[in-house]
């Protein structure tokens, strides 16, 4: 089940790419709920459960809020030194850094954070299906916003066509193959809690560094902000509903 969600997030990265060769006028308001859906997922449903399966401390803090701290600060640093995820706007990406989002080490913390997406998700159908389905919705929200934000970057540097399909082969593999990885790989409960609370650190950073910042620079408005609390009251019903399936 885990590898058959991991492809969905797969035709998601699909998706976002072809809405930003199509439209512009609607998407931030997609953008805004998917940063509202992966805050409700982090908030209602991913902490939660690693405070109740791993309850270890380092002196005298939770273990789990450590590894969460870790995700958002390793996700930060790695993406400052392969040049992912600039602005598609500004200074930086006018004098040509953000070109480095298309080539090798572009590419290489591509693969390495989708694969820890498909990871995710295996990890999180070993907890429960409740656990591992909200985890996907939320894989499922930031990888449009990934796609969206890749081919926008690459139609600006005329890159398009050829460098599109090697990203979305590179995409499929990686998360496919990151969620066997989490599936067959049997982890105990200690580090399944420490990995998931990473990459709600992961999730957290794109929510509040990416998505959000991007759909309020394209439309800034009360409504952006209202569909970043309706994805934030899915995702609470989501769990809510999902709690039965563990």
């Amino acid at each position: 089940m885990a590898i058959l969600f991991a492809l969905f997030t797969v035709l998601s990265t699909t998706l976002g790419g072809t809405l930003a060769l199509k439209s512009h006028n609607r998407l931030h308001l997609t953008l805004g709920l998917s940063a509202g859906l992966i805050l409700g997922l982090v908030s209602f449903d991913l902490l939660p459960e690693v405070f109740r399966i791993n309850t270890a401390t380092a002196m005298g803090v939770p273990l789990v809020m450590v590894a969460f701290v870790a995700g958002f600060v390793l996700l930060h640093l790695l993406e400052r030194l392969s040049g992912a995820h600039e602005p598609l706007d500004g200074d930086e990406h006018e004098h040509g850094h953000a070109h480095t989002a298309t080539g090798v080490l572009g590419a290489i913390a591509m693969a390495g954070h989708v694969f820890l997406d498909g990871v995710a998700i295996g990890v999180a159908f070993q907890l429960s299906k409740g656990v591992g389905l909200a985890v996907a919705l939320a894989v499922i929200a930031h990888a449009f916003s990934d796609g969206l934000n890749t081919v926008s970057l690459l139609i600006h540097h005329g890159h398009w066509q050829n460098r599109a399909k090697w990203l979305l082969l590179l995409d499929a593999a990686a998360r496919t193959s990151g969620a066997a990885f989490g599936t067959y790989v049997m982890f105990s409960d200690h580090w399944l809690g420490l990995y998931l609370a990473m990459f709600a650190g992961f999730l957290i950073y794109l929510a509040t560094s990416h998505i959000l910042p991007e759909a309020h620079s394209r439309h800034s408005s009360r409504v952006t902000l209202a569909t970043t609390v309706a994805g934030i009251v899915i995702m609470f019903f989501v769990v809510s509903g999902t709690q039965s399936l563990g």
